[in-house]
Formats: structure tokens, C-alpha cells, sequence
């Protein structure tokens, strides 16, 4: 398991160096160019989701365990951007806006039944109106 303040690529070295890797040929095994292998092992370059997967892979480890390692990397480093600092500083928390008491919709449809059922109540053996119509 890596260090807790460890890059992407301080542990992408380590693992070339334990398995007496170049940045070459890492690059054809699992089919980066070597540019890319290069900006990654000196960190100028993050890691992205198909190059996790490859050195996920290559170096059977879990994807995950390379996505935690730049993520980590790059909360470290926002972190240490004072001017986001200041940023953030200035951002309030939203708050959810006070629940309003519901209001029953009348509906042209709804004055129409109610006005059928009390028609209906007042006739002498009369079936109530449905609330909605059953269709076959």
C-alpha cells in the first residue's frame, strides 16, 4: 500500500524499478506511446481512466488503488493553492428553502365530479360518480 502523501508517479517509478522496467518498455507492453510514459513517471502528466485501466492490469492492481492515488494527488495540490484557498473561503453553504404548506389543486375535472356525486346523493337510489373513468 502506498504512502499516504505518495504521487502517482513516485509509485509508478517504484513499480518499474521492482520489476526492472524502462519507461520504453513499459510504453509497448501496455501500448503507451513512450512520450506519455515519460510525462507520467516525472508526474507532468495525471493519470487518466484508460491509463488506470492499463496499469490496472500490468501491474495487477485495482484500478481503484491507482484512481485513490490521483485523487489524493490532487486534493494535495488543490489544497495547497492559495488562491482557490480564498476562493473557497468566500463560498457559503447552501441551506434548503423552508417547506411551504401544499395547497389542494382544484381542477375543472374534480369541480365536475364533485358536482356529479352531489347530484347523485340527492337522486334516490342513484350510483355515485366515479372518481375516474375504467378503461377496458
Amino acid at each position: 500500500m502506498p504512502k499516504p502523501n505518495q504521487t502517482p508517479a513516485a509509485v509508478l517509478k517504484s513499480l518499474m524499478e521492482e520489476y526492472q522496467l524502462s519507461n520504453l518498455s513499459l510504453a509497448k507492453q501496455i501500448n503507451l506511446s513512450p512520450s506519455m510514459v515519460n510525462q507520467l513517471v516525472s508526474g507532468q502528466s495525471k493519470l487518466t481512466v484508460h491509463v488506470v485501466l492499463r496499469l490496472a492490469k500490468f501491474f495487477g492492481k485495482p484500478p481503484v488503488f491507482w484512481l485513490d492515488l490521483q485523487r489524493k494527488a490532487l486534493l494535495a495540490e488543490a489544497n495547497g493553492d492559495k488562491k482557490l484557498q480564498g476562493v473557497l473561503k468566500r463560498i457559503s453553504k447552501v441551506s434548503k428553502p423552508a417547506a411551504k404548506p401544499k395547497e389542494k389543486a382544484v381542477t375543472a375535472k374534480n369541480k365536475s365530479l364533485s358536482a356529479k356525486r352531489k347530484k347523485a346523493a340527492k337522486v334516490p337510489g342513484a350510483k355515485p360518480a366515479s372518481r375516474a373513468k375504467k378503461r377496458k
